[in-house]
């Protein structure tokens, strides 16, 4: 127990380090150069996806055994990422106002997490999931960055999420390839305050959880 809390806090320093220091040189270094800051706050956000959430996602399954230590780390994460947007004070070169959709980014992650190990004893139902979120949604918004210079929505993206979901999902046969199909086609849609990062760990996971039992 107090191994994986140590392992937890760890891991939590080494996500608020990439947020609050590592990404912002990114972000001050190319707006320097003349880039776009909102532009760079997208990317810092992909950045984000990719070396807090999924980094530890697959970390998760060789360091930890209770899923509650699990869901409080994303738990402070959230309330992490939700304080600048209440006081006004946005970080931002990975925040835009009204959109906290990294709120939901941690959220999600957490309760994916959590339910694949408390409900179904099987860490990889919520690594997977996550993964999509964090890496396969990251290739996509990265490629859509680079066609359109803003956050849009394009099958281009959709089919780089695609590419990037199928070889995670293969790691869990058929049922993950089954998932990875149905979150890159889903992962185009959003309705107000329900966006990617919530419909794309939500519908694998329930695919994958289904199959499973």
């Amino acid at each position: 127990m107090i191994e994986e809390v140590i392992y937890a806090s760890i891991l939590l320093l080494w996500v608020i380090v990439l947020v609050k220091v590592l990404t912002k040189r990114i972000y001050d270094r190319y707006v320097n150069k003349g880039a776009d800051g909102e532009v760079m706050a997208y990317y810092n956000r992909k950045i984000i996806h990719i070396l807090a959430g999924g980094v530890v996602s697959i970390l998760t399954p060789f360091i930890f055994r209770n899923p509650f230590i699990v869901l409080a780390f994303s738990l402070i994460l959230a309330v992490f990422s939700l304080i600048p947007y209440r006081v006004g004070r946005l970080s931002y070169w990975y925040q835009v106002s009204g959109n906290i959709f990294d709120v939901h980014f941690c959220l999600m992650w957490g309760l994916v997490m959590f339910l694949s190990k408390f409900l179904l004893d099987d860490w990889w139902l919520g690594v997977v999931p996550a993964l999509f979120m964090s890496v396969g949604d990251a290739v996509t918004g990265i490629v859509r960055n680079a066609f359109f210079g803003r956050r849009t929505k394009s099958w281009w993206g959709n089919l780089a999420m695609l590419l990037t979901c199928l070889p995670i999902g293969a790691l869990l046969g058929l049922k993950g390839v089954v998932s990875a199909l149905a979150v890159s086609l889903i992962e185009r849609y959003e309705y107000k305050w329900i966006d990617d990062n919530i419909t794309v760990p939500l519908l694998s996971f329930f695919i994958l959880s289904a199959f499973s039992i």
